[in-house]
Parts: C-alpha cells; sequence; structure tokens
C-alpha cells in the first residue's frame, strides 16, 4: 500500500508547493487596472502553447515566495476588493505552475478561487486537474475539487475532494489510485485492471504518518480485499522500523512455512531484519541480515540457525560482506562464507546452492598509477558431490590460501614504445587433509617493445625471465615418493608476436583479414615436477583464448617449457550483408614433443590440434557463438561449445551445447577433467502481448546415457500495472542425500504497490 500513499498524497505536497505567503497587492499587474483593462503579463507564455510547453513555461531566475501571473484579462472590482483574472490565467512560482480558464482573489477574506480546466504541474513533473480549487490564508490552506492526477510514473489518483487544515495535515475524500492505463484511443472509458478506493486518506504530516479508511482493492472492479483501517510511514519516510508482509511457500525440507518478519531501522545509516521461518516440518528456523552504510563503505551479515532432528545435529549458516576505502590508495573488500555442512544451502533453498565450492575471501588492494598490488586470504569448501567423489578430489575437502601476495608495475622506458612489466607473487597453500603444502614465491621480469611498420605491421617483442622457490612439505609426487624441502628454479621465454591486417570495404560491408603469428623460445625442462606440486595450473587445455599466448597455464606453478610455433587467421564481416560476422583458426608446431603444456594435453607430437571459434550476428533472429577444438590427424571433435538463440521475438529458441572429452586432457600428475557432455534448450514464446510461455531442459548426454538434470517452464502474464508468474521445476542430483526435487511457484505482483508469492 505504501506506493498507493505515495502516488496519491503526492497531492499533498504538490498542494504545498502552491502554499505560497503572497497577498494580492503583490500580484504585478501593470498600469492603473480598470474594470474591463488588459493586463501586461510580468511572465510572457505562448499565447497558444502546446502540452508540452504548459507545464514547462519561462523559469523565474531569482528565488523568491511571491506569486506571479499572466492572464488574457483582468478585472478589478475596487468596491468589492475583488480581483477576477480571466482567460488562460497562469500563476507561477519556482516549484509549480498552474493554469485555470478563471481566478478570483477576494481581498477581504485572502480567498483564491480557480475554476475550470486546472492544471497544476509541480517540480517532479506530476500533473494534477481539477474543476475548482479554493485556497485561503495565505494560500497554506484550501480545498480541490473534482481532482485527477497523472503521476510521473503514468499512474493516475482521483478524488471527490482534497482539503488541506490548519496544522497542514492533508485529508482526501472517496479516492481512487491505478497504475493501470484507464483510458484508450478506442476505449476511453476504459475501466483499468485493478484499483484502490478509500473513503478517506489521512496524512499526518508531524506523525509522518498515512491513515485509510475503508480501503478497498479491485481487480476488474471486482473487490477482493477490504481491510476498515490501515496506516503507514508517509512518502518522505524512507525508512522505519515495523512488520514486515510474510512470505508463504512449500519445499520438500520445510514442507509449508511462512516467512514474517520485523525490519529495525537502527539509524539512518543501519538496518537489522528478523524473519525466520516458520514450518510445519522444522518448527521455527530463524533468519536474520543485518547492513550497515559508512562513508567509506558498508557491510552486511545474514544468517540462519536451525536443530535438525532428522541429523541430530545443529545446522546453519552464515555469509559476510563489507567494504571499506582505507585510502584513496587502499581498498578492503571481505566476502566470508560460512555453512555447517554441504547440504545446507541446498535444503533450504538459500544462494550459492549450486556452486562447487564455498570461497571466502579477504582482499587489501593496493592503486597508483601504473602500480598495483593486492594481499589476500582464501579459504575453499568443496560442496559439490560430484567433485568430492571423482578421482583424487575427494581429498580436496578445504583448502587455505594464507597470504596470497600480488604485486605488479610497468615502468615507460623510451619514446618508442619500449616498457617493462615486474611481478612479484607469493602464496602460501594449506589443505586440512594429508596433502602438501605449499609456499611459493615467483618474480617475473619482462621487457616489451610494441611496433608497427610503415606496411601495417604490428609486431611485438617479448623477452621474460621467471624465478620461482618453493618449499613443500610431504608432497607425494609422480614418482609416488614424499617430497619435503625446497626446490628453486628459473625460466627464461623470448617471444615475438606479428599481424598483418588487410583491409577491404565497399558501401555494403567491411572485411578484414589478419594473419598471426607467434614465435616462442624457451628451455625444454624447468619444471621439476618431482618436487613441485600443481596448485594453480591444473587441468590445461588449449583453446582459443590462449593459443597465441605466450604462458597458457593459468597460474604460477607450471612453465610452459618448450619452443613453439603458432600461428592463426582472424577474418572479421561488418556490414549490411553479413552483420557482424567473425571467425578464427589456429595451431601450435611445438619443436620438442615434450613440451609441458603439450604433455598436459595427453599428446606427445609436435603438431597441436585445430582450436577456433565463430561468431555470426547477421541480423536480429540470430547471434551465435561457437568454440571447438579439433583432431589435427581426423578432424575429430575433442571440445565443442556451442550458444545461440534464433528466431523472431515472438518465438525464440536458445541452445546451449558443451562437449569435453575427458580422455585428452590429463595433468602431470596423472589428473584429469571431469568428462561432460550436456545439452541445454529452451523456447520463449509470447503467446499474446501480455502473455508469454518458456520451457527448458538441461540434458545430460555423458557416460554412455542421457537423463534430465534440470527441465520446466514459466508462464507469465505482465501489463503496465499487473504481473502474473508461474513456474514449475524439476532438478536431479546424484547425491544420494539429496531428493529429486520439484518446485513450483505461483507470484502475483501489482506494480507500485508489491504482491504476494510462493517460492
Amino acid at each position: 500500500m505504501s506506493r498507493f500513499s505515495h502516488c496519491a498524497f503526492l497531492l499533498g505536497s504538490v498542494f504545498g508547493a502552491m502554499s505560497f505567503p503572497a497577498y494580492a497587492e503583490q500580484l504585478p499587474i501593470a498600469g492603473q487596472v480598470s474594470s474591463h483593462s488588459k493586463s501586461t503579463p510580468y511572465v510572457s507564455f505562448d499565447p497558444h502553447p502546446s502540452l508540452t510547453g504548459l507545464f514547462t513555461p519561462r523559469p523565474i531566475e531569482h528565488d523568491t515566495d511571491d506569486i506571479y501571473f499572466s492572464a488574457r484579462e483582468i478585472q478589478n472590482d475596487k468596491k468589492t476588493n475583488i480581483i477576477t483574472a480571466l482567460g488562460d490565467v497562469y500563476i507561477v512560482r519556482s516549484d509549480a505552475t498552474l493554469k485555470a480558464d478563471k481566478v478570483i482573489y477576494n481581498q477581504d477574506l485572502d480567498i483564491i478561487t480557480a475554476k475550470g480546466n486546472i492544471t497544476l504541474v509541480d517540480q517532479g513533473d506530476n500533473v494534477l486537474f481539477a474543476d475548482e480549487m479554493v485556497l485561503q490564508d495565505k494560500m497554506s490552506k484550501g480545498t480541490i475539487h473534482k481532482l485527477k492526477v497523472v503521476m510521473r510514473d503514468e499512474s493516475r489518483v482521483w478524488a471527490d475532494r482534497i482539503k488541506t487544515l490548519n496544522n497542514n495535515d492533508k485529508v482526501m475524500y472517496n479516492a481512487v489510485y491505478t497504475p493501470c492505463d484507464c483510458c484508450t484511443e478506442g476505449d476511453p472509458q476504459k475501466e483499468p485492471l485493478w484499483k484502490i478506493t478509500a473513503d478517506k486518506i489521512r496524512q499526518d504530516v508531524s506523525e509522518q504518518n498515512i491513515y485509510y479508511k475503508n480501503a478497498v482493492l479491485k481487480i476488474k472492479d471486482v473487490p477482493v480485499f477490504y481491510t476498515p483501517f490501515l496506516s503507514h510511514p508517509d512518502p518522505s519516510v524512507k525508512r522505519r522500523s515495523g512488520v514486515l508482509m510474510p512470505t508463504y511457500g512449500s519445499s520438500n525440507f520445510l514442507d509449508t512455512y511462512i516467512q514474517t518478519g520485523y525490519f529495525w531501522a537502527i539509524d539512518d545509516h543501519s538496518d537489522f531484519t528478523f524473519n525466520p521461518y516458520l514450518s510445519t516440518k522444522r518448527l521455527i528456523v530463524p533468519f536474520a541480515k543485518y547492513h550497515a552504510y559508512i562513508p567509506e563503505g558498508d557491510f552486511s551479515l545474514e544468517g540462519s540457525v536451525m536443530r535438525d532432528n532428522d541429523r541430530h545435529k545443529t545446522r546453519g549458516h552464515l555469509f559476510s560482506k563489507a567494504r571499506y576505502e582505507i585510502n584513496e590508495n587502499w581498498l578492503m573488500n571481505l566476502d566470508a562464507k560460512y555453512v555447517s555442512d554441504t547440504l545446507y544451502l541446498k535444503d533450504m533453498s538459500l544462494p550459492e546452492k549450486l556452486d562447487a565450492w564455498l570461497t571466502s575471501n579477504l582482499k587489501f588492494e593496493y592503486f597508483n598509477n601504473r602500480d598495483y598490488a593486492d594481499i589476500e586470504a582464501y579459504y575453499f569448501k568443496m560442496i559439490s558431490y560430484d567433485l568430492r567423489t571423482t578421482q583424487r578430489r575427494d581429498k580436496y575437502n578445504a583448502s587455505y590460501v594464507l597470504p596470497l601476495i600480488n604485486y605488479e608495475k610497468y615502468n615507460q622506458l623510451s619514446d618508442s614504445g619500449l616498457y617493462t612489466r615486474n611481478v612479484f607473487n607469493f602464496a602460501s597453500i594449506t589443505h586440512d587433509d594429508e596433502t602438501a603444502s605449499t609456499q611459493r614465491g615467483t618474480m617475473i621480469n619482462e621487457l616489451i617493445l610494441p611496433y608497427t611498420s610503415k606496411f601495417g605491421e604490428k609486431i611485438r617483442f617479448v623477452g621474460s625471465v621467471k624465478s620461482d622457490f618453493y618449499y613443500v612439505d610431504d608432497y607425494l609426487n609422480t614418482e609416488k615418493k614424499y617430497f619435503t624441502g625446497t626446490a628453486a628454479r628459473v625460466f627464461p621465454q623470448l617471444g615475438v608476436e606479428w599481424k598483418l591486417p588487410f583491409i577491404k570495404a565497399n558501401e555494403d560491408t567491411r572485411q578484414i583479414i589478419e594473419p598471426v603469428v607467434v614465435a616462442v623460445a624457451a628451455p625444454n625442462d624447468s619444471n621439476k615436477i618431482n618436487k613441485i606440486p600443481n596448485e594453480d595450473s591444473q587441468n590445461a587445455a588449449l583453446d582459443d583464448t590462449n593459443v597465441l599466448d605466450l604462458d597458457r597455464y593459468s597460474g604460477y606453478d607450471r612453465n610452459d617449457t618448450g619452443s613453439r610455433v603458432s600461428y592463426g587467421l582472424n577474418w572479421s564481416s561488418y556490414g549490411n550483408i553479413l552483420g557482424r560476422t567473425q571467425a578464427f583458426i589456429a595451431q601450435s608446431y611445438y619443436f620438442n614433443d615434450e613440451a609441458s603444456f603439450s604433455k598436459s594435453l595427453g599428446k606427445k607430437d609436435k603438431l597441436s590440434d585445430y582450436v577456433g571459434r565463430v561468431y555470426a550476428n547477421p541480423n536480429e533472429y540470430l547471434d551465435l557463438n561457437y568454440r571447438f577444438r579439433l583432431d589435427k590427424d581426423d578432424l575429430k571433435i575433442k571440445y565443442s561449445e556451442l550458444g545461440a538463440s534464433f528466431g523472431p521475438q515472438m518465438l525464440k529458441a536458445y541452445i546451449s551445447y558443451i562437449y569435453l572429452n575427458d580422455d585428452d586432457y590429463s595433468g602431470d600428475d596423472g589428473s584429469t577433467v571431469l568428462d561432460r557432455h550436456e545439452l541445454y534448450t529452451s523456447l520463449t514464446a509470447e503467446l499474446s502481448k501480455d502473455w508469454k510461455l518458456t520451457i527448458f531442459n538441461r540434458q545430460d548426454l555423458s557416460g554412455g546415457k542421457s537423463y534430465s538434470l534440470e527441465h520446466g517452464g514459466s508462464l507469465t502474464y505482465e501489463d503496465e500495472c499487473m504481473a502474473l508468474i508461474g513456474n514449475i521445476e524439476r532438478y536431479s542430483s546424484n547425491d544420494p542425500d539429496v531428493e529429486n526435487n520439484y518446485e513450483f511457484s505461483i507470484s502475483f505482483l501489482l506494480k507500485t504497490i508489491g504482491g504476494l508469492g510462493s517460492k
């Protein structure tokens, strides 16, 4: 109901905007006014204003409480001391504009009466229409009859009468509010889809409250909800403590439940919400949130706790986020997450329930021109059943990175573009099981020279030296031996990148063909895999995003050894014929088939597979992005990823497909990535202007079997003032402790005032 009050009682603010402390004697009238003379307007207006121009008269350039007006004719009756303005009367103040056919001012009684086609516009561009308006007591109070208001958001309010009292309280009688279209070109008397009526609405200015008497919600003019009394804060109150509207729902874990709560506005910058679940199966599950805002940042905390009698233990979660600007150079971010067990987020349907890892992070960042540094701490807790039960990953239940320090600096050395890049990185990694702990320090020094020839060639020379120092405790290496001690290595690299774009343009299209060659010289063996564990460079994958990079590993623990040449071709087309279309394909040649990255792909070959991508957006009916990896010998697909939407807006289909063959990807420690073969399809149909239907399915195609991981749909009705949404979904899980769940929800929303729903 709060939006209704805002719209209805914005009239009060509009009325207040007209409450100017001005007298008739202050009205600027040119010369001696006779009973039938015309005035010279103080403010000039277009004599035939457009509807837009009507609401934007020439502004008053100085702040004043005086009233300024113009009219086609002004009559001054000195016997009765009454001034009458006739014809296109405008009354202007800096924050409001009033237009009427006729304005009568009784100077003895201090009463101003406006009649006929009254239009009042406030600073918020809300427009009020009325038949009659009476103002008195220096325009500080009065009455408006038969008013209609069109709000800035096109919501509408009607009332038989609005009255301002001596204490500035405002009362509306027989009021109606709706955000719906109430008239169309073919049906000027169209009944709004829904509206709220009330016998009387009063705004208490001192208490900043709004009170309703006999409020009724009507849908298609049929009463569906009635309350004899209702009150809430007025629109000037941004936050106030109070009871929240309850939410109803049902789930496998809670059964039928209601979530109600109380909002406590502690002060202007902090608040606390307590909204427990009251369920038939779990009784009471306390749930609370806290927010605080300060000039330098903000902080939030949410959590829940419960006693699960089925598992005979206490369960819960605690999530916290914070951001603090320490000074102009340093920034702190915190994202801390705790959960009692891996299934709690799924049982309670809380955020991040589908994540594989629950990640907590504390980060301090430093920015200063070209210098950047960060100091971080990470805590990882595995919550994915599939990861816990796949190969060796079951032992990585939780890991700590404390600290992780990174520093990066760029230095411009010459006008030719020569510059250096210096990186220092330190990491200390610990696992909560028998897996090795590692402390690593890395320094990278690069010298980079970009160059563009007179023929348009773009060349970049790079020389780098990477130095690592490790202390490893209890590392089980590939020879099944434990190693504890120190290890160091130095890894130099030289690289050159060459590009030459060719452009062809005509009236309809522009095409760009760009061959690319990257040559890298590096030692053949500089990884010491029997002494150094692989913590941050696992599951190497050659693809279109890294095939031309000098270092294709994602982390520091593995060096991209061996010399190689990579070459590729970029093609792009822009224009009216093909729209925006791009294609890329590339391959690498290794001078030594024992190169570390090639071995990580399970290959011992001098030629890599082909990798590439295709993007096509020729028109509004097709948007396609396809990435692939093909075997160099028989062009067998090793990796395939497709995302495409096609069709007009009234019937649009979306397809997402991914295929990853785990036989072709393995780490130097013998680990392999998960096989993945999945298809997601959805179809969205606009059944009419207001109705939309969506259906979807996510299918697992791996392991020689096919079954649906998730499927469902939604049916939505939405117009300018109401939304009705129905969702149905069923999902499967390999975890034997999780039931294959099915969820159904219906949400009903009346725009601008809220709604009810289930989840």
